[in-house]
């Protein structure tokens, strides 16, 4: 579990507390996660979040999720725009695996540049936003990177205000129980109960998310299984403290 919170103005009225947390854990019987996430501090402000779930799983899938992540994140540290980070991600794991080889790719970031949350999606499953009471499946069609010469990331951008959630799972969590007749995961249900006033920290959001999954799995995940959450809220305090925390079983 990884979680992340830093404050922020935007303007003489309004002060937005960023909060992000991922939890995360590897097949059932792996002993390496094919998911890497990394985050990344954004050089005109703001940071970013690159979720990469490599093809298959275990230690094949680990080295690709990595060379995709560290791509990303190199791009982005050269100030990169998202969609183009995306591209070159693309571009560069299919030259290295000659198209051979699929990694779905998610970039969040929180830009204080544009002051907007942005999405840019290579994954064949959505993620779902939540706007006050309002949830959004972020569903376009979009394909992985890596095999097809055209593939494009789907973006979505949104202005930062209070009281917006984005939620990013990887396959594990997504197709949670389907093997074992298991009901899907419902996720707009799951977090209205969780967090009805969207108050919660989004540790124990993306918690809640990923031991769901874990119990339609029977405790037993057939996939690597990440939820990614990212949080937008008003200003508790006035501290201007960033935060990073990180448990991980060794």
């Amino acid at each position: 579990m990884v979680s992340w919170s830093a404050l922020e103005r935007t303007d003489e009225r309004v002060r937005l507390e960023v909060d992000v947390a991922v939890a995360k854990v590897s097949k059932y019987a792996s002993s390496e996660s094919g998911d890497t996430v990394e985050l990344i501090e954004r050089p005109h402000g703001g940071f970013s979040v690159v979720v990469a779930d490599g093809q298959r799983s275990g230690k094949s899938a680990k080295a690709i999720s990595n060379m995709v992540a560290r791509k990303a994140i190199s791009l982005i540290a050269e100030g990169v725009r998202d969609g183009a980070v995306a591209r070159a991600a693309h571009d560069y794991l299919r030259t290295q695996r000659g198209g051979q080889v699929s990694c779905e790719l998610t970039i969040v970031s929180v830009d204080l540049a544009t002051r907007t949350l942005v999405l840019s999606r290579n994954a064949r499953h959505p993620s779902l936003l939540r706007r006050d009471d309002e949830f959004i499946w972020i569903d376009a069609a979009s394909d992985a990177i890596g095999v097809h010469r055209n593939t494009k990331p789907q973006i979505v951008e949104l202005a930062l205000q209070p009281r917006l959630t984005l939620v990013v799972v990887t396959d594990g969590v997504w197709r949670a129980g389907s093997v074992t007749g298991e009901p899907i995961l419902d996720l707009p249900t799951l977090i209205t109960a969780l967090d009805n006033e969207a108050c919660v920290e989004a540790t124990r959001s993306a918690d809640a998310i990923l031991q769901a999954a874990l119990d339609l799995e029977r405790g037993r995940p057939r996939d690597d299984a990440t939820v990614l959450v990212v949080k937008v809220r008003e200003q508790c305090t006035e501290s201007e403290v960033r935060r990073l925390r990180m448990t991980a079983p060794l």
